[in-house]
């Protein structure tokens, strides 16, 4: 079974643009001067445009459980070893090696809560990332080194 992902709007999100509007709310019907209801209605729309573009989580389509994203670029010759790695020890994985001309992507969407992560190794082929391997799950603990 194919896992897919989809972007959602995090808890941190919803607080950032709920406070642009309540401070700009304040601003604005609170203070009489002209700066101050300027700069409050501004803040108002600024937190609704922010409320309707910003999405940072990614949620699993199946299990509805929450996720963040990193994703890591390598050059294209490490595809076969990053590909034995993906496979029997992710721990072995070294992002000491990313960069170069970043031809391969890998692609980590990892759960604190629930202390999962599922990488995927993607190929650049032009104009877009092709997967190029199966989705592989993994304890968060085994590729912690890689999220910092």
């Amino acid at each position: 079974m194919e896992k897919k992902f989809i972007r959602v709007r995090s808890t941190k999100d919803i607080i950032i643009f709920s406070s642009l509007i309540v401070l700009g709310a304040i601003l604005a019907l609170l203070f009489e001067a002209e700066a101050a209801n300027l700069g409050g209605w501004t803040l108002i729309v600024a937190g609704v445009v922010v409320a309707f573009v910003m999405k940072s989580a990614y949620r699993d389509v199946d299990t509805k459980k929450m996720y963040h994203k990193k994703e890591l670029l390598f050059s294209g010759d490490m595809k076969s070893k990053l590909l034995s790695a993906l496979a029997s020890n992710p721990q072995s994985i070294d992002s000491v090696n990313e960069g170069g001309s970043q031809a391969i992507m890998l692609r980590i969407y990892y759960s604190k809560p629930s202390a999962m992560a599922h990488l995927q190794l993607l190929e650049y082929i032009p104009y877009q990332y092709e997967p190029c391997s199966e989705m592989y799950d993994c304890e968060l603990s085994k590729i912690e080194h890689l999220l910092k």
